[in-house]
């Protein structure tokens, strides 16, 4: 019974030790180059060096998906889409406040800031929110906008699908 709750509390400690790490609370987009540090074709350990290794696995994506939230059970934070046991996508998830452009677009920026700092872009529309975009030789630049407000970022392989 004993060695049973000790292995309970050990097993909660570690899981509460776990939900700690995840991404930065604040991050940079460098266009075309990375995302909080995460750059493509990255594998997983460098990934979990950059982020650390408590994510979840999305278990009803096309593709091998990883979810680094800041807070357990709450869709905020970055994911990470794989092909090949590499980084073919880096996205933030549900408007994470701290993260920025190296040129210093903001999440909650008014979308019109996005073409002062960058030009026109293409748009795209997805499920419930709309994504403007700069294509690179090798990725896309990915901004998100919900409601006329920049809403998150991604970085994606030229195959990736901008829509997440």
């Amino acid at each position: 019974m004993r060695r049973a709750l000790a292995l309970a509390a050990l097993a909660a400690a570690i899981a509460a030790t776990g939900a700690a790490a995840g991404p930065p609370g604040a991050g940079v987009l460098v266009p075309g180059a990375s995302l909080g540090g995460v750059r493509l074709g990255m594998t997983v350990p460098q990934v979990e060096g950059k982020w650390g290794r408590a994510y979840g696995r999305c278990r009803s994506c096309k593709r091998p998906t990883l979810f680094f939230n800041l807070f357990a059970f709450r869709p905020q934070g970055a994911g990470v889409e794989l092909r090949g046991n590499r980084v073919a996508a880096v996205f933030t998830l549900w408007a994470p406040g701290a993260w920025r452009t190296r040129q210093g677009l903001q999440v909650g920026d008014a979308a019109a800031n996005v073409t002062a700092i960058y030009g026109p872009l293409a748009s795209r529309t997805c499920r419930g929110y709309g994504a403007l975009t700069l294509r690179s030789r090798r990725a896309v630049t990915a901004v998100y906008l919900v409601d006329g407000r920049v809403w998150g970022f991604g970085l994606l392989d030229r195959r990736s699908p901008v829509c997440r």
